[in-house]
C-alpha cells in the first residue's frame, strides 16, 4: 500500500517561504497568482501482510 502525506503550516501562521515563492513568481511575471503555501510531501510504501 502507498501513502501520502502533506505537511504544511497550519492555516493563519505566516509562511516566508511561501511569500518568497509567490514574490519570485510575481517578478517572473506570472499572474493570477492569489497566494502560494510551501510544505512538505512524504510518499510512503507500506508492507502489507497478506
Amino acid at each position: 500500500m502507498k501513502a501520502r502525506v502533506t505537511v504544511t503550516l497550519k492555516d493563519g501562521v505566516l509562511d516566508p517561504q511561501g511569500k518568497a515563492i509567490e514574490g519570485a513568481l510575481r517578478s517572473l511575471g506570472v499572474e493570477g497568482v492569489a497566494s502560494v503555501r510551501q510544505g512538505k510531501v512524504f510518499d510512503i510504501e507500506i508492507a502489507s501482510a497478506d
